[in-house]
Order: C-alpha cells, then sequence, then structure tokens
C-alpha cells in the first residue's frame, strides 16, 4: 500500500467542517493522529473542539505547503535515510523497532515507517 501525502486543503476544510457540525476530530484522523481524533470525538459535547477545529483550519490554511509538508508529510525526523540504500534502510529498522521495544512508538506508527522504508527498497 503506497502513502499518499495529506493534502492541506483537505486538511482545512475537514477542520472546517469539525466547526460547524456537531462531530469534530476528522482532520485528526486524515493526518494520522487518531489519538488527537478520539479526544475531540470524546470532547464534542463540548465547545473545545468546534473552537479548536476553527483555529487549525486557518493555521492550515496560512501555511504554505513546504510547512504543511513538513508538519504533516514527512517521516520522523530522527530517522534518516539514503533512499535505495538497502544496508541505511536495514539499520534504521533496528533503531525503528528499537523505539518500539522501548515503548517510544505505537505499533501503529512502527508499521507506518517500517512500510515507508520498504517503499524505498521497492
Amino acid at each position: 500500500m503506497i502513502e499518499r501525502s495529506k493534502s492541506r486543503k483537505i486538511a482545512a476544510v475537514l477542520a472546517l467542517t469539525g466547526t460547524f457540525s456537531p462531530i469534530a476530530g476528522w482532520h485528526k484522523f486524515y493526518l494520522g493522529q487518531p489519538l488527537w481524533g478520539l479526544v475531540y470525538l470524546l470532547l464534542s459535547w463540548t465547545p473545545i473542539p468546534r473552537a479548536a477545529s476553527a483555529i487549525e483550519s486557518v493555521w492550515y490554511l496560512l501555511q504554505n505547503e513546504a510547512e504543511f509538508d513538513e508538519n504533516f508529510n514527512q517521516s520522523s525526523p530522527q530517522i534518516l535515510i539514503a533512499p535505495n540504500n538497502v544496508k541505511a534502510i536495514s539499520e534504521a529498522m533496528r533503531q525503528l523497532d528499537s523505539l518500539r521495544e522501548d515503548g517510544l512508538i505505537s505499533e501503529y506508527e512502527f508499521e507506518q515507517k517500517r512500510r515507508q522504508m520498504l517503499d524505498k527498497i521497492a
């Protein structure tokens, strides 16, 4: 499965939708932040997620594409990999597995990063 880049405009529209609908947080799921999405859903009965969604929709639109990509479309800064360098990728995967074993990243984050690294080999 190939992971596609997140769109700044779609994220802004989803956040803006959460401002006016009774349920907010869809933009967090879209951006790969499911825990924050769950927090927004659990707090939907309060005005907090709607206010936060409004602020975030403006923030997404004020960012240029490079800033948005840096925040939401790049792999973890802890692991730097030269494309098509199998040795570097295997070492990065060991480091990633170590982070998972130490509880510093979740299984979900581990799997996402692992797939990104394997895509660079193929």
